[in-house]
This record gives structure tokens, sequence and C-alpha cells, in this order.
């Protein structure tokens, strides 16, 4: 029996018991266009269907739950790339309070840390991190930081961003 069949009737099996009847009495629906599946392999598999009862389900490569790209191959680019495009809006959102003489470096760091910085590393604590995925968050922070604290004169009197 190859695994497309065995699926299919693991489903079958489960929507054949009273899991739909009882889940009807609680008011729990499937919303068919919200419904995917993904199939974790290290394995290059063909993206196909599930019925369950009269609703076909998709196979996804990777969806987004709670805000964290989530894939069956484990793969962090996407999701780290993500994570900075969101902490680049976070820091254009407040760019004005960033740009401002009027608020202290300071506070500029303390904004950072409580606002940019737990945007950029939302769902850290699942990462898998690479030599290169580093190098991209230091990057980011160095970027960042550099936007905090301005140019610095060198000691042949040249300034550098």
């Amino acid at each position: 029996m190859d695994s497309r069949n065995s699926r299919q009737q693991t489903v079958d099996n489960i929507h054949s018991r009273q899991y739909t009847h009882i889940s009807l009495q609680c008011g729990l629906t499937v919303k068919e266009n919200k419904t995917k599946y993904m199939k974790c392999t290290r394995k290059e598999s063909q993206l196909d269907k599930i019925t369950v009862g009269n609703i076909q389900i998709d196979q996804v490569r990777s969806f987004s739950y709670l805000g964290t790209i989530v894939n069956g191959n484990n793969a962090l680019e996407k999701e780290i790339r993500e994570r900075i495009v969101k902490g680049n809006k976070a820091f254009y959102a407040n760019r004005a309070l960033f740009k401002s003489k009027l608020v202290s470096r300071k506070s500029k760091l303390n904004l950072y840390w409580s606002v940019i910085r737990p945007v950029v590393v939302y769902g850290c604590e699942t990462w898998v991190l690479k030599g290169s995925i580093i190098q991209r968050l230091s990057v980011f922070e160095r970027k960042i930081l550099r936007k905090i604290f301005g140019p610095t004169q060198e000691d042949n009197g040249n300034w550098r961003i």
C-alpha cells in the first residue's frame, strides 16, 4: 500500500468514527479554504490532496502559524528573512523617534531592546542557527545600532557611518 492510500485510509477511519458528530455538537467546523496539511519528510514528494467527508484538503510545503513560518524540511532562511523584514518595518515605523535629537541615546536603545529586537527574535527558541544566519542577524543589529549612535570620527579625522 503506498503512502497516499495509507494517509487517506487513516483519515477515513478517523472521520467514520464519532469524532465528526461530537465536534459538530461542540460547534467545531472545518473551514475548507483554510485547512491544509503538511507532510514532513527529507525526500521531495509530490503535492497531493486528501478527502475528509466531502472536503478536499490540500498539502502544502510551508505555512505561517502564529507569525512563524513552518516548513517540512525545517529550513530557517525564509523565516529569518521575514523576521528581518518585520524588524525593519518596526524600525521605520518609529524612525521619527530614532532620528529625534530630543530623545537620548539611552531611550533609543531601550526602544530598540523593547520594541524592535523582540520582533526580530520572536520564536528564536526553536531556531537551529548556522553561521550564515548568525551573520544576517548581526548585520541587522549593527545597522540599527549605527543609526542610533550616528557617525563616528576616525583617528585620521574622517567621519564614517
